[in-house]
């Protein structure tokens, strides 16, 4: 069954772009039904990506988006976010991937005290726009209670530091710079460009998503997204595993 693939390859790298989905009449949303439920945002069930004039958020511009999680500033933070392309007839525009798993694993090994840190001081997310303020605390890196790797967060637009005694704040900088610094460097970092058809579904708590710049004269750029939770995705991989005897 394609949807097990689909659905084995997302939970193993945390991805997975699927090709020539219809692009018409806002498919995403019965594709997103289709594995699970669409978790509704500030943003609406769905929303369009394109530059528009009076942005609300960074996202609706061509300038270049550095690698970030969204929704930081929700609770829970939504798991996943389907990107769907309908046209991209400009040269840029690419999509930028980057595993914040693996850089809080490097993170762990070469630089403990940064990782300490990062993980251990809650800063505040914050949204604000006409309609709505949102706001969440969390640590750049979450450990669960057996300080296992849970998720990270990474919004530097959105997120507020709070008063600590200057050693721990200087070194929290460092870290935080430092952090920003794997984030954004060509180790860590895929780069492709979503095709018209191309519909990319990525775990946001685990992955850091970006795009290069584009010229708007070129041509369009549109994608549709939208967010699903883990829960009803989790159950839809138990119920496919079940139907065709898959352990």
């Amino acid at each position: 069954d394609e949807m097990l693939e689909i659905l084995k390859s997302f939970y193993k790298n945390g991805f997975v772009v699927i090709s020539n989905v219809p692009t018409k009449d806002n498919f995403i949303v019965k594709f997103a039904n289709s594995i699970g439920s669409i978790r509704r945002t500030n943003f609406g069930e769905y929303f369009n990506v394109k530059s528009k004039p009076n942005p609300n958020d960074l996202a609706y511009t061509p300038l270049p988006l550095s690698p970030h999680t969204d929704n930081p500033y929700r609770k829970p933070i939504p798991n996943i976010q389907l990107l769907h392309c309908i046209e991209n007839g400009v040269s840029g525009g690419y999509s930028t991937l980057v595993d914040g798993f693996s850089v809080a694993e490097s993170l762990k090994k070469n630089h403990p005290d940064f990782f300490k840190i990062l993980t251990e001081v809650k800063v505040k997310f914050r949204f604000v726009d006409k309609d709505t303020i949102l706001e969440s605390w969390s640590e750049l890196i979450h450990l669960d209670e057996n300080k296992n790797f849970k998720n990270v967060r990474f919004s530097p637009r959105l997120d507020y530091v709070p008063p600590m005694e200057k050693k721990k704040l200087d070194l929290y900088y460092e870290a935080r710079k430092y952090l920003s610094d794997l984030y954004n460097s060509d180790k860590y970092r895929i780069e492709f460009k979503l095709m018209p058809g191309d519909l990319m579904m990525m775990d946001n708590h685990r992955l850091l998503h970006g795009r290069t710049a584009f010229n708007p004269n070129e041509g369009k750029r549109f994608l549709q997204g939208c967010y699903l939770d883990f829960d009803s995705t989790e159950g839809k991989l138990r119920h496919l595993k079940r139907k065709f005897q898959i352990n």
